[in-house]
């Protein structure tokens, strides 16, 4: 009985990997078709990853698409680890109300929160274009920044702060050696998650840009109102970088675990 359980366990399991891949797998396929056509085959070709880097438009909304995300996520997370820390150490009804406000560009629907910053902008009289999508990633990426981080703050032990004020080291010191290294983690998840949300985000980017500045997902919502396999191309490589950045993160944190159990048995 518990065998038949497994092996049904694995079944579904394998069921539903092929649910959720076989579209990427597909996409990946067709991006090698000699032909223009996304459902029948012509042949192997990487004509369309050549067209892909020769097209001036589709590089530059790569380019602007990275630039913004690396920006915000960097601006998101600074700002998200100070409010954090600084939550964590008001008062409840303080720190309810920050909460409550700062999560509401994720419960709201992306389209309001879009609506609203390009009202925004407009009574400011900000022109639309590079600054006023960067202003937008980094509005909505920070609620995600504080979510990540606000619980691994709660959990840890005041002691060792004061321990280390104690000892001589100055409230920087103490937050820079005490504080940050054990918020690594939360702060590397939620620099990933805002990096995502900012290299995905098509809604609110629409609303708000403007002078010809484009980034991939308009580009890509542009191009996909006509057969072109060169966004097969694109989310291709996109989805390669992603698996590699995947891969290699492990492998660091393999290499990080292992090098603190060698420590600790040197040490004892």
């Amino acid at each position: 009985m518990k065998a038949r359980k497994h092996i049904i366990s694995k079944i579904w399991i394998g069921i539903t990997l092929l649910f959720l891949y076989i579209p990427i797998i597909t996409m990946m396929i067709f991006s090698f078709n000699e032909k223009r056509s996304l459902s029948v085959w012509g042949g192997f070709s990487l004509k369309w990853y050549a067209k892909l880097f020769a097209g001036r438009q589709m590089m530059e909304a790569v380019a602007n698409t990275l630039v913004i995300a690396v920006i915000a996520t960097i601006v998101s997370v600074i700002i998200g680890v100070i409010t954090a820390i600084g939550l964590s150490k008001s008062r409840k009804i303080i720190r309810a109300i920050v909460l409550n406000i700062s999560d509401l560009p994720m419960l709201n629907p992306e389209i309001v929160t879009a609506i609203g910053l390009m009202l925004l902008f407009t009574a400011i009289g900000l022109p639309k274009g590079f600054v006023t999508v960067l202003l937008a990633h980094i509005i909505f990426c920070i609620p995600y920044v504080i979510l990540s981080i606000l619980p691994k703050i709660r959990s840890l032990d005041e002691n060792l702060v004061e321990a280390a004020m104690d000892l001589g080291a100055t409230p920087f010191q103490a937050l820079i050696k005490v504080i940050l290294p054990q918020l690594k983690p939360s702060i590397i998840a939620g620099a990933l998650i805002a990096f995502t949300m900012s290299f995905d985000d098509y809604i609110i980017s629409y609303f708000v840009t403007g002078n010809g500045f484009k980034n991939v997902s308009i580009l890509v919502s542009t191009m996909g109102r006509r057969t072109n396999p060169s966004v097969n191309a694109l989310s291709t490589l996109f989805v390669l970088v992603i698996f590699l950045g995947l891969v290699l993160y492990n492998i660091a944190m393999l290499i990080s675990k292992k090098k603190g159990v060698n420590k600790y048995a040197k040490n004892s």
